[in-house]
């Protein structure tokens, strides 16, 4: 696809270990087996758009401010859209884990809305100043529990509470006032993790149009072992498209090309009954699901499907231990083989034409 545009519907990769990987040793190949750069790659086979997450303060040094700007750079250089998703934390936030930066874990609530400023502010200053900087910005991860733990926590009996909400929604904008501070053109998501869970959905997105959480984007994570059916998904953006009349963008999903494990590794999707009936777990069953997620995104009422983002479709297990202390467990759900070689599934981005467009702007 050439000519991006504000309009242009989102074919987007989340290459957020590209940088560990090729800095020891990693690498990556078109299917004839020819070495080349891995968003040269993504490039030439219809990707137009590039996910990384940032971390305050990670162990082992990657996805910090500094590697950030580096990968940053090269996106640009190659002149895709660049969405940079704040974690708010020295590590993984998700459902599970919403935990403050070890320099923020003393701070008062006040404090903490402050820290959240200053830091989006200067990330995105710093990114500025290398003309890297991203067309949009996610404020949290999958933050359907709220973030930055405890102080703002929501959901379960204990934190949700009407005040819990009022201090989780006023993090949030504390974070998309910095991000216009720097550019008033950049867009804001909000993303949670319930693809196919509608009533989980509205109740969130419900809150936060209550509080008055300004953004622009609604992002979900779909991963089908966890989050149901597609036509659950369907349905669940249907309806928060008419609710809501916002852009949808599924920002985190992935499909297996195999079940076959390596000796030593165990993938975290590895058993025939998590996948979906008529999607196997082979190249042909990931191409097939991808060619139906995006369908399905294409057809949201309004032109308000705005694409979707596959996540870490290169995270190949060419490492035994990562700085993140993660475990091999995603081999099987990426879009290259075990050697970083491409595989046939990207074929189903070419299905989407030049005038597949959203019309949201």
């Amino acid at each position: 696809m050439s000519n991006l545009t504000e309009k242009t519907f989102i074919l987007g990769m989340d290459v957020s270990f590209m940088d560990e990987i090729e800095q020891h040793g990693g690498s990556y190949s078109d299917v004839d087996g020819k070495e080349q750069d891995l968003l040269s790659i993504l490039k030439i086979n219809d990707a137009n758009a590039i996910r990384l997450r940032i971390w305050n303060d990670p162990v082992g040094g990657f996805c910090n401010l500094e590697r950030t700007v580096e990968i940053a750079k090269r996106i640009k250089e190659q002149g895709l859209k660049f969405l940079l998703d704040f974690h708010y934390s020295d590590r993984w936030a998700d459902p599970a884990n919403q935990w403050k930066p070890k320099a923020w874990e003393h701070l008062s609530y006040e404090e903490l809305q402050r820290a959240v400023c200053m830091y989006t502010a200067d990330v995105l200053r710093t990114l500025k100043e290398h003309d890297a900087l991203p067309d949009m910005v996610q404020v949290g991860n999958e933050i359907t529990p709220g973030m930055l733990w405890n102080e703002g926590r929501v959901g379960g009996e204990e934190h949700d509470t009407d005040e819990q909400w009022e201090r989780f929604a006023g993090l949030v904008k504390y974070g998309i006032a910095a991000v216009k501070s720097v550019d008033a053109d950049i867009q804001i998501m909000i993303h949670i993790d319930r693809g196919g869970d509608n009533a989980e959905s509205r109740k969130f997105y419900d809150r936060f149009e209550a509080l008055g959480v300004e953004f622009d984007i609604i992002g979900l994570s779909y991963y089908p072992w966890w989050h149901g059916t597609l036509d659950a998904l369907r349905d669940n953006l249907h309806d928060l498209a008419e609710r809501y009349g916002k852009p949808i963008n599924v920002v985190e999903t992935a499909y297996p090309w195999t079940l076959e494990q390596p000796e030593g590794i165990e993938w975290i999707l590895n058993q025939e009954d998590m996948l979906l009936p008529g999607y196997p777990a082979s190249v042909e069953g990931q191409t097939k699901y991808l060619k139906d997620l995006l369908q399905i995104i294409r057809e949201v009422p309004g032109g308000l499907g705005h694409g979707f983002y596959y996540w870490e479709p290169a995270w190949i297990p060419s490492k035994e231990e990562w700085s993140v202390g993660h475990p091999n467990n995603w081999g099987n759900l990426t879009m290259f083989d075990f050697k970083g070689r491409k595989l046939e599934s990207f074929t189903a981005l070419a299905t989407v034409e030049e005038s597949d467009v959203v019309t949201y702007v």
